[in-house]
């Protein structure tokens, strides 16, 4: 089952990762919006504006501003600022974000920061990899198993 209308939030500070990773996802006819944060202050931004009380006074969804909530969130470890190791444990701390899958796609593969990510909640993690062929692989099989094949919990 596509969940085509299903946002997702893409944290990514690198401007050429990002594009290969549309430029990817628009070749595996992939529909859903994306929504990309370049940084940890972004993320916490985005989320807390779209969380906050946005919908009330009679505004409804089709007039608002708000991006929808995203299904799943691809998250960057290394980025300026806050970095992803703190945005994931704020996420996962949250109530109000705790359910968003959240899967960490870095190059980093140091098994230190793979345990990490994993006891402070992370629902994946994909190394990128330097071969086009190989990331194209590995974000076919994120399609494929998040955007597609994976029932979310209904959130609010």
């Amino acid at each position: 089952m596509k969940k085509l209308h299903e946002p997702l939030l893409v944290v990514e500070d690198s401007n050429e990762d990002y594009r290969m990773l549309q430029r990817l996802m628009q070749r595996m006819s992939v529909q859903n919006p994306i929504h990309r944060c370049t940084n940890g202050d972004e993320v916490l931004e985005f989320l807390y504006q779209q969380s906050s009380d946005t919908y009330t006074k009679g505004e409804d969804l089709l007039n608002s501003k708000v991006p929808p909530r995203p299904s799943v969130i691809l998250l960057d470890l290394n980025l300026p600022g806050i970095d992803g190791r703190d945005i994931l444990d704020r996420l996962k701390q949250d109530n109000s974000f705790k359910q968003i899958p959240v899967v960490v796609f870095t190059t980093s593969s140091n098994p230190k920061d793979i345990e990490l990510c994993y006891q402070k909640g992370a629902n994946g993690y994909l190394v990128k990899p330097m071969d086009a062929q190989e990331l194209k692989k590995t974000i076919q099989a994120f399609v494929d198993y998040w955007l597609e094949a994976n029932t979310s919990p209904v959130l609010d």
